[in-house]
C-alpha cells in the first residue's frame, strides 16, 4: 500500500493554524463605510435637534456648509412648518409660522465621511434618524408631506389652517355672549373656519352651541 505523505503533511500543517481573530466591535459612533463620492446619491434625512431651536441651527449648519466649502454635497436645509391663523378676542386675524416635527430638521445631502462629521459636529444636532446609528433616508410619502410644496394655480391662494388651542373632549367656559360664563365640553373642531361646538346644558338639556374658539377659555 502506498501512503499519500503531501495530503497527511497538509492536514496536520492545517491543524496547527492558530484561530482567526475575532472580528472588531463596532464604534457607534463611527461614520457610516460609503462608497466614492461619485457613486452617493444626495437624498433628503431627518436630523434630531434641539427643541425650541430648530431655526437657530437650521441656520447654523448652512453657515458651516459653506465655511467649509461643502455645498457640492448640500442642498435645501428645511425646518418644515405651516402658515397658521390665529384670531384674538376681537376676532383679528394674525398668520404665524407652526413647526410641523418640533425638534428635527431636514436636510438634502450627500453621505460621505466629510459631511457626516460636519453635521454631526455641528452644535445642536445630536444624530440622524435611522437604524444602528446608520442614516435612513426618508420616504418619498414624507418628503411629499413635508418637502414639497403642492401646485397652487396663480389666482388660488395657499389654504391657512386655523391654530385652535381646543380638542374633542375640552372643559371650556363661554367668555361673551348669551350664554356667558355657561360651561360645556367641545364636541367639534371646525379648523377651517375656526369654530368649536360646545355641548351647554340648558334647562337640564344638552344643547349644541357653535361657536368662534375665542369665544371659550379652557377650564
Amino acid at each position: 500500500m502506498v501512503i499519500d505523505s503531501a495530503n497527511d503533511g497538509s492536514e496536520s500543517a492545517d491543524a496547527s493554524k492558530p484561530a482567526p481573530p475575532p472580528p472588531a466591535p463596532v464604534d457607534p459612533n463611527a461614520p457610516p463605510a460609503v462608497e466614492a463620492d461619485g457613486d452617493v446619491p444626495m437624498n433628503w434625512y431627518i436630523l434630531k435637534v434641539a427643541f425650541n431651536r430648530e431655526d437657530s441651527i437650521a441656520d447654523a449648519l448652512r453657515k458651516r456648509v459653506k465655511m467649509e466649502d461643502m455645498s457640492e454635497h448640500f442642498g435645501e436645509i428645511v425646518v418644515p412648518s405651516e402658515d397658521v391663523a390665529t384670531f384674538n378676542r376681537d376676532g383679528k386675524r394674525r398668520v404665524t409660522k407652526r413647526k410641523l416635527l418640533p425638534g428635527y430638521i431636514m436636510v438634502y445631502m450627500r453621505i460621505n465621511d466629510d459631511t457626516w462629521f460636519l453635521v454631526r459636529e455641528t452644535g445642536g444636532i445630536s444624530d440622524f434618524t435611522g437604524a444602528a446609528g446608520k442614516p435612513m433616508p426618508m420616504e418619498a410619502t414624507d418628503i411629499e408631506r413635508f418637502i414639497n410644496k403642492p401646485e397652487i394655480d396663480d389666482e388660488e391662494e395657499a389654504p391657512i389652517k386655523i391654530g385652535i388651542p381646543f380638542k374633542v373632549g375640552d372643559r371650556v367656559r363661554v367668555k361673551e355672549g348669551n350664554f356667558e360664563n355657561q360651561e360645556g365640553d367641545v364636541d367639534t373642531v371646525d379648523e377651517a373656519n375656526g369654530r368649536i361646538t360646545v355641548i351647554i346644558n340648558i334647562f337640564g338639556r344638552s344643547v349644541p352651541m357653535e361657536l368662534d374658539h375665542w369665544q371659550v377659555e379652557p377650564l
